[in-house]
């Protein structure tokens, strides 16, 4: 690893000198996975109540998709709920990483999160996590009363490839059209598998999530090698060609980010489309740097920045 960081943001400059190298292959996937499940729980702060439900899939014989549910401990009136989903490369993760970015969101804002335990690559490669996604989002809205939610007020989201995976959640909705969720929050997004395929790309300045990763990535949760030959409907967010109708969008990203371009064009996209669409661009910041906490001023800016987004499309109306 490159020993220069100096176009690194100056908070997390020292955090960047220890970042690992993510030795990500197929046959440690396994390891990873269950060190993962291994993970200490954080405990939830006061106020925030914490449940896993599990809702059968629509595939029959399908084991249940569980759901991590997140809600105010106290609330007089139905609230807004967000739909979330966790990174890890389409490969690797589970809700309870995000714990405690949900349970900040949940403090903030009042509004109750469903954070979906989705099957992973490669054992269940796409369509199946995008399903287990919108098997989610179809359950809350269906059970809206008995979960105290406004089904008008439903939004999608999440960090990474779970971003990716939110992005093309808001797509598929729009078209099947039994939910039409009214925001998409994109954190730092896995959008475009072709950025495999790019021959430009600094290695040296992109961190923590590498072009290596990312093409293994892609190609667990494709089941296929990556090319520029067309993919089927939904497989990924950026391939789509005709975004109008899609609702607005807020997405953060640090141009130090592998996805840094591909998420700044998709933003560009969709607001040719016709579709709001606002950017938070932090720079000399990588990929997964709000994970390192809140000790920084730029990652306390850059959660705030999804709070006020969340604010304004989903409690004011």
């Amino acid at each position: 690893m490159a020993k220069d960081r100096s176009a690194v943001h100056a908070e997390v400059r020292p955090i960047a000198q220890f970042l690992p190298r993510l030795p990500f292959r197929r046959w440690n996937i396994p390891l990873l996975q269950r060190l993962m499940r291994l993970q200490p729980r954080v405990k939830p702060p006061a106020g925030v109540l914490v449940e896993n439900v599990w809702t059968s899939r629509a595939e029959g014989g399908a084991p249940p998709v569980r759901l991590r549910i997140y809600q105010p401990a106290e609330r007089s009136a139905p609230t807004p709920a967000l739909v979330w989903m966790h990174g890890g490369g389409y490969f690797i993760g589970r809700p309870e990483q995000n714990d405690p970015h949900l349970f900040y969101l949940v403090q903030q804002l009042g509004i109750v999160i469903l954070s979906v335990d989705y099957r992973l690559a490669p054992a269940h490669p796409f369509p199946a996590p995008l399903e287990d996604g919108y098997t989610a989002l179809t359950w809350a809205h269906s059970r809206a009363g008995l979960l105290r939610i406004d089904p008008q007020r439903l939004a999608v989201g999440g960090e990474s490839a779970g971003g990716g995976l939110a992005a093309v959640l808001a797509q598929l909705a729009h078209d099947r059209g039994e939910v039409q969720p009214v925001f998409q929050l994109l954190i730092y997004p896995m959008l475009d598998d072709r950025t495999v395929l790019r021959k430009d790309i600094n290695r040296a300045e992109r961190l923590l999530w590498s072009p290596e990763n990312n093409r293994l990535g892609w190609e667990l949760y494709l089941n296929q090698p990556v090319s520029s030959a067309p993919l089927p409907p939904y497989a990924a967010a950026a391939r789509r060609a005709d975004l109008s109708g899609l609702p607005p969008a807020w997405i953060g990203v640090g141009t130090l980010d592998l996805f840094y371009e591909e998420d700044l064009a998709y933003a560009q996209r969709l607001k040719d489309s016709g579709v709001a669409c606002e950017t938070a661009v932090v720079p000399g910041t990588f990929h997964g740097f709000d994970q390192f906490g809140a000790r920084f001023q730029v990652v306390r800016d850059f959660r705030e920045a999804q709070v006020s987004a969340l604010r304004r499309h989903l409690l004011r109306r």
